[in-house]
């Protein structure tokens, strides 16, 4: 492990450099990989794992869409495709990457297929922080592991097939076989995370869940609409407002705080810009500081992963899910956004 200095706080992080391919490799030599689930995360990891030489298996239910996915992507039925049961029962490290609510209508199912020495991988720790809302309680026979993209599977599969790699945390549950920590860090080496940091089921749940509700998705799309609405309410067109709110953000500034870190983006823009930046910085944090305090003590309660799993198992979920999307995207704010991407060069010249 490579120790970091984070902002004054020192911490443990596992890179490539220390835990090497060819050491996941070893480490991994022998057993094979059951990747339950082709939706979200399944593609990207199965193909990482399979492109960096550890033996993968995909199970999925036979004849959907993405069924079709995954053979598709090279995977083969009845030799790397199979139905869940099958995937399970051959499997020797079954990665349970189906949905948090489907992970507990399938848990009576898989159950039985982890057999004494076997490893059950997540890549969120929901369904065993809520075991008692989930019923997930793995048997004591058997290891149980996380490791946890900081982003979707599609730019995980991305950045691996750009040389890059997506951060990761990790974590072991349950170590049965006294090789869980080797066998989590080879893995997540395999799917091609950029690096490493260790953490809990617990604490990976509960700062996934925050950030979701919170700045990446929940508090970001908020916020937009907000200062949309205030600057059509005040007469600016719905060109200006989404340039001004959303464009710019996403097409410029945010680029470059990724690539060098707020402070140099604010260095690097107008003194006016700059000035008023850091002014209204603090308001905002003081106005919505309340908000998140609510928010990170509903997921720590439960309240949260309780409407999760009841709206989801709900025989209409895909409906009224389809009914909301359609409202925000035909909001006049995604509308007009709609318009600006056709507007941008790239997209013109097709």
């Amino acid at each position: 492990m490579a120790k970091i200095n984070f902002g004054g706080v020192w911490e443990e992080v596992v890179t490539s450099d220390e835990f090497t391919l060819s050491r996941a490799q070893e480490v991994l030599k022998g057993e094979t990989v059951a990747v339950l689930g082709y939706g979200v995360q399944g593609p990207g990891q199965a193909l990482n794992l399979r492109d960096n030489g550890i033996r993968v298996i995909v199970g999925q239910r036979e004849g959907g869409a993405t069924w079709k996915k995954a053979v598709e992507d090279g995977f083969v039925p009845g030799k790397t495709l199979f139905p869940v049961e099958e995937a399970a029962k051959r499997g020797t490290i079954i990665e349970y990457l189906l949905s948090d609510a489907g992970q507990a209508q399938m848990w009576p199912i898989l159950k039985p297929y982890l057999t004494k020495g076997k490893t059950l991988y997540f890549s969120h720790g929901f369904s065993i922080t809520y075991r008692e809302q989930t019923g997930v309680i793995p048997p004591p026979d058997i290891d149980v592991v996380l490791v946890a993209p900081k982003g979707s599977g599609r730019s995980l599969r991305v950045n691996f097939l750009d040389g890059s790699g997506i951060n990761s945390s990790y974590a072991i549950f349950q170590d049965a076989t006294g090789k869980a920590t080797d066998k989590t860090l080879a893995l997540g080496i395999a799917i091609g995370s950029g690096y490493l940091f260790p953490t809990t089921f617990e604490k990976e749940v509960f700062s996934d869940l925050t950030g979701e509700r919170g700045i990446l998705m929940g508090a970001l799309a908020g916020v937009m609409e907000a200062q949309y609405n205030v600057l059509r309410k005040n007469g600016h067109s719905p060109s200006e407002a989404f340039n001004e709110t959303v464009e710019e953000l996403t097409q410029s500034l945010i680029r470059l705080v990724a690539e060098n870190g707020m402070d140099w983006m604010y260095a690097n823009c107008s003194t006016t810009a700059q000035r008023g930046a850091l002014d209204w910085k603090g308001p905002f944090r003081d106005a919505v500081a309340p908000v998140f305090d609510r928010l990170y003590e509903s997921v720590r309660s439960g309240e949260e992963t309780r409407i999760v799993l009841s709206v989801n198992n709900a025989p209409d979920y895909r409906k009224k899910l389809n009914a909301e999307l359609d409202a925000m995207r035909n909001t006049e704010m995604w509308q007009a956004g709609a318009a600006v991407r056709a507007l941008r060069p790239e997209n013109r010249k097709r």
